[in-house]
Order: C-alpha cells, then structure tokens, then sequence
C-alpha cells in the first residue's frame, strides 16, 4: 500500500478475481523470495513505481468461489473454494517512478482518504486503508 504525499495508490484490476473492482495493489510471491521483496517487486511489475516497504499494516485471508467471496470456514460443505489468500498489507514509500498500470490493471490512481468512499471499495480494503493513513500520518516528515 503506498501512501504518497497524503493519497494512496489505488489500482482497477483487469483480471480474477476481483476483475473491475478498485483495490490495493499486491500480488503473490515468487519461491525464494521475502516478503518485502515481493511488496515492491508486485507494485514495481503492477504500476512501474519503486517503493521502500516500511511496516505491516494488517494480515487478513480472502476467500473466493466461483460465485463470490466467501465468509466463514474453509472446507465448509457449502461452498468449493477457488482461491484463497492470505494477504500482508504493507506501507510502502515512494521511492521513484510514474505511475503506469500493467496488464492485470485497466486503470490506477493516487486518492485523499476523502474520496475513497467513491471507489466503492470493500469494508477490508476500507479498513486497511484507514489504516495505513493514519500510520503514514504518525510517521516522521508526514
């Protein structure tokens, strides 16, 4: 999650999940990689920006099947999962760069925590956002 300049970097994915949707950008790691390697690297690959990974904002567990997000245990007879992710959001800080989305994002864009409500993004990524601006808030310079 990079907060630049009081926005946060959003990015409009193009492809599943989540097609069309605005979030955090992230992805997934490759073997043999850190955490905070794959942060930038998957915010370098996804928007062209290089990014220092500062903190851990919040680890959180996506859960999706065929018809939608799911709520509730995994291996629950109602629902065959598809995919599932477990996900650590980090703050990061902008280290160079312009922004440029790649083929998994249609679109991207630096917000205010003012207009995130018109992104219609989901409640974790409303919350985890919050939070990253209030801790890019309390961190020296800011």
């Amino acid at each position: 999650m990079v907060v630049d300049h009081g926005r946060a970097l959003l990015v409009r994915r193009a492809t599943e999940p989540a097609l069309g949707e605005w979030t955090i950008p992230g992805g997934l790691l490759e073997v043999g990689e850190t955490l905070t390697e794959g942060v930038e690297r998957e915010i370098r690959e996804e928007t062209g920006l290089t990014v220092r990974t500062v903190e851990l904002i919040e680890a959180l567990e996506r859960i999706f099947s065929d018809s939608g997000e799911v709520s509730g245990a995994a291996g629950s007879d109602r629902v065959r999962p598809r995919y599932h992710y477990i996900i650590l959001d980090y703050l990061c800080e902008r280290i160079s760069g312009e922004p440029t989305p790649n083929a998994e994002i249609s679109d991207l864009a630096f917000v205010r925590e003012d207009e995130l409500e018109s992104y219609h993004l989901t409640p974790v990524a409303l919350r985890v956002l919050r939070k990253a601006f209030a801790m890019a808030r309390g961190r020296p310079g800011a």
